[in-house]
């Protein structure tokens, strides 16, 4: 088993947070997930890999994010959950977006892939 470690996982959301702001989206995360992969959005929908990849670049970008309270939960073999709070902000002058996240990755072929994304807002 290759242990998919917490700097691993941080630094793959970290990447798919960038191509967020970025607008590319789309094409970085139909490549990360898995054919079955599934995002469950704060909205009540629940997306696939195909939906996800077609929707990513048309939505607008982030301006700014930020990363904390970073953990890994072990969930069997080659796999593990990577559970974390953002905040997030786009320069339009909304509200910022702030969330609980959990991802949930298998080694596959030697590479990380994102089997599971899941999005809990955070009410005050």
């Amino acid at each position: 088993m290759t242990d998919l470690t917490l700097d691993e996982l941080l630094a793959l959301e970290h990447e798919g947070w960038t191509s967020l702001c970025s607008g590319t989206g789309g094409g970085f995360y139909g490549d990360l997930m898995t054919d079955d992969a599934v995002m469950v959005l704060v909205n009540g929908m629940v997306l696939d890999r195909e939906a996800i990849a077609s929707s990513l670049d048309d939505a607008p970008p982030w301006s700014r994010y930020e990363l904390s309270d970073a953990r890994v939960i072990d969930v069997g073999d080659d796999a593990r959950a990577l559970v974390y709070r953002a905040v997030s902000s786009r320069d339009d002058g909304g509200e910022p977006f702030e969330a609980l996240m959990s991802s949930v990755y298998r080694r596959i072929d030697g590479r990380p892939r994102l089997a599971l994304y899941q999005q809990t807002t955070i009410t005050q």
